[in-house]
């Protein structure tokens, strides 16, 4: 039987619903195996991030060398890495072992408002993880910031940014439409040459902590065994609208996906 492997390196969520933990929840649901390598630790719950403690990078290295020397990986998927040394530290490692298949998800807030990138360090996301990259999934807000664009909203605006992307090293890039409005929501891929919408209706719920984390490590697990990119992208999202559509309802704030619905309750 073939093993397929992930890597995330990301945070820690104590709650549950983000970053590590729920990177690996989606690993198991998709059929491949899940690994990690830890960059902050977060005390976190529905109600926000109540502190963050920084892995230093000599750890993070250590981690990273533990698992690809040994167990190697068929995709990494990065999230939260918090400051520009760690940023650096993930990318020597991942050109070290000449790693394939690696989803850059540019983690900067938190649902609750909490940063969980340093702003001097998003000029490091740029430039040494973006050229890495198989995949980068950023939000409107993310997209905004990483292009230097002051307003994404339409579609048109979504190319132009996925443009700008690619052009900085993305092999492909998904702008991800969840912070827009209107009844459906598109993400947009974009490979270079053709520009692929992947819509789904919206639901109102207040239960998304840890969509972006799940979306990209649902990419990552699909890459890992040997999917395409956009076939990996459209599994990445029917995987987060199941986990949105029928929300958990935990927790007094943003709750988590369900992690458990694309399997339970979509076959």
């Amino acid at each position: 039987m073939a093993v397929y492997k992930a890597l995330t390196v990301a945070g820690s969520d104590s709650g549950g619903g983000a970053g590590i933990q729920a990177d690996i929840k989606t690993f198991q649901e998709l059929g491949v195996f899940g690994m990690s390598v830890l960059t902050a630790l977060t005390a976190q719950n529905t109600n926000g991030v109540h502190g963050v403690f920084a892995v230093p990078p000599e750890f993070v290295a250590q981690q990273m060398e533990a698992v690809l020397s040994d167990l190697g990986t068929d995709a990494v998927k990065t999230g939260m890495l918090f400051d520009s040394s760690i940023i650096r530290t993930v990318a020597d490692k991942l050109k070290e072992y000449k790693v394939k298949n690696y989803v850059l998800d540019p983690v900067m807030i938190a649902k609750g408002g909490a940063p969980l990138l340093l702003e001097e360090a998003v000029a490091a996301v740029k430039e040494y993880l973006l050229p890495l990259s198989t995949v980068v999934t950023p939000n409107l807000p993310e997209a905004e910031v990483l292009t230097g664009m002051k307003r994404i909203e339409t579609i048109e605006e979504m190319k132009e940014a996925a443009r700008i992307l690619h052009e900085g090293g993305a092999l492909n890039v998904v702008i991800k439409g969840g912070h827009g409005t209107g009844p459906q929501v598109t993400d947009l891929l974009y490979d270079g040459d053709t520009f692929i919408e992947i819509t789904a209706d919206r639901f109102d719920t207040p239960h998304t902590h840890g969509t972006g984390c799940t979306f990209a490590a649902a990419i990552a697990a699909g890459l890992a065994q040997g999917m395409s990119v956009p076939d990996a992208v459209k599994q990445a999202k029917a995987f987060i609208t199941a986990a949105i559509t029928h929300p958990l309802g935990i927790g007094s704030g943003h709750g988590p996906t369900n992690h458990w619905a694309y399997n339970r309750c979509e076959k």
